[in-house]
Parts: structure tokens; C-alpha cells; sequence
């Protein structure tokens, strides 16, 4: 049975929330790790929207048992502040928007390596809440929400999250945004009202309409 996910952290107030993912969407992920994987002596093969089986040994070219490939990831996690970037227009964007939304940051990362990604956020002027956690995003998502009347957004580069989110969520506006990657391209489209954003100004403009129409008016 899993444990129960300590939100206590995040305090949101009386406006709209904006829940990101974290990798290949605030964080590149795809391309700095297919260059960690080199450091190592290995080589990503986009054969399938997967990791495992597609990771082979640069000497001599055999695909990598899961273990070796999940020791990977792990030390990827480990190191990330000296691989990780920003997206284009992250920071800027997420700024911007939270003037009028609270941002929160929702990873599907072994919560051991919150530390790190806490401090790389923070030294690329994203000091929004975090939360790390392998659970279903739907859930989370609806636990941080809970019954409020407020405009919510979700931004994933995953279509099964966007799905979970969409199964557990009403009136979400869901948003799909992924790179350009050899990866991302076998990936699995989202299904159902998600929409495509290109970048973080489509976006932007995306999450303001939506915010706009589902904004009650206020009494004066």
C-alpha cells in the first residue's frame, strides 16, 4: 500500500493553479540524458517509446539488462544539476503566469532526489513548490485542487498523465507540450480534449483564455 503523499508544503491561495511536470517540459530531459548515457559508455536507440531494451553498450552494441538501466536513470537523478537546463521561456513564463495563478511543480522522480532538483529549480529562478512523487498524477492533482471552484491547469509531456489527471479532474484545462526528441516522437499521443502546445508562449496564451473563461466575476 502507498504512502500518503505529504502536500503540507504547498500553500495555495484563492486564485487558479497551474500544475506542471517536471522533465522535457520545465527541465530538458531527453537530449541531456541521451549525453550522460555517452559519459557512460552507452547509447540511447529510439526503437520503441521506451527505455528499456533501447539503451545498448557503446562496446559492444547489446542492450543493457533493466537493473543497469534503472542504475542509469537513478544516477542521472543523482547528477542532474550538472546536466539539466531550462526549457525555452520557462522561467519567464511561470513568472509571468504567477502573478494571477499559484505554479506547482508535480515530477515523477524517486522523492530521494528532491533535494537536488530543489536546488537546480531554485538556481534557475523557479522557486515554485515541488512535489516528487512515482504515484499516478491524477490523484495528486485532484488532491491539491480539491473541491475548488478556481480555473486549473495541468502541463505533462505524458499522455498516460494527462489521462490520469483528465480521469480524476473537471473543467482541467490539459495541456500537452514535449520536444522535439528521437524519444518523444514514438510516443503515444494523448487522447480526448488535451490540447498541443508548441511551446511556453502558446502555452501562455492557452492558460490565459482559460483562465479568462472559467474566472467567475467578482462582486465589487
Amino acid at each position: 500500500m502507498s504512502e500518503i503523499l505529504d502536500l503540507s508544503h504547498v500553500r495555495l491561495a484563492d486564485r487558479p493553479l497551474i500544475v506542471c511536470d517536471v522533465d522535457d517540459v520545465v527541465l530538458d530531459f531527453a537530449a541531456p540524458f541521451q549525453s550522460f548515457l555517452h559519459s557512460e559508455g552507452h547509447e540511447f536507440l529510439p526503437r520503441s517509446f521506451r527505455l528499456t531494451g533501447n539503451i545498448i553498450s557503446m562496446r559492444d552494441k547489446v542492450a543493457i539488462e533493466p537493473l543497469a538501466v534503472r542504475k542509469l536513470i537513478e544516477a542521472f537523478f543523482e547528477a542532474q544539476e550538472q546536466w539539466q537546463s531550462p526549457t525555452l521561456k520557462v522561467a519567464e513564463t511561470l513568472t509571468a503566469l504567477s502573478a494571477d495563478a499559484d505554479v506547482v511543480f508535480l515530477t515523477a522522480m524517486p522523492p530521494r532526489y528532491a533535494e537536488q532538483r530543489r536546488r537546480l529549480l531554485d538556481k534557475l529562478h523557479l522557486p515554485f513548490p515541488l512535489i516528487a512523487s512515482e504515484e499516478p498524477k491524477g490523484p495528486i492533482m485532484r488532491r491539491l485542487h480539491a473541491e475548488r471552484s478556481l480555473p486549473s491547469v495541468f502541463i505533462d509531456d505524458m499522455a498516460h498523465n494527462l489521462h490520469s489527471v483528465r480521469d480524476h479532474m473537471d473543467d482541467c484545462l490539459l495541456l500537452h507540450m514535449m520536444p522535439d526528441s528521437p524519444l518523444h516522437k514514438l510516443a503515444p499521443r494523448p487522447e480526448g480534449n488535451v490540447l498541443r502546445a508548441s511551446d511556453w508562449r502558446h502555452a501562455e496564451s492557452l492558460i490565459r483564455a482559460h483562465i479568462r473563461r472559467n474566472s467567475a466575476p467578482r462582486a465589487h
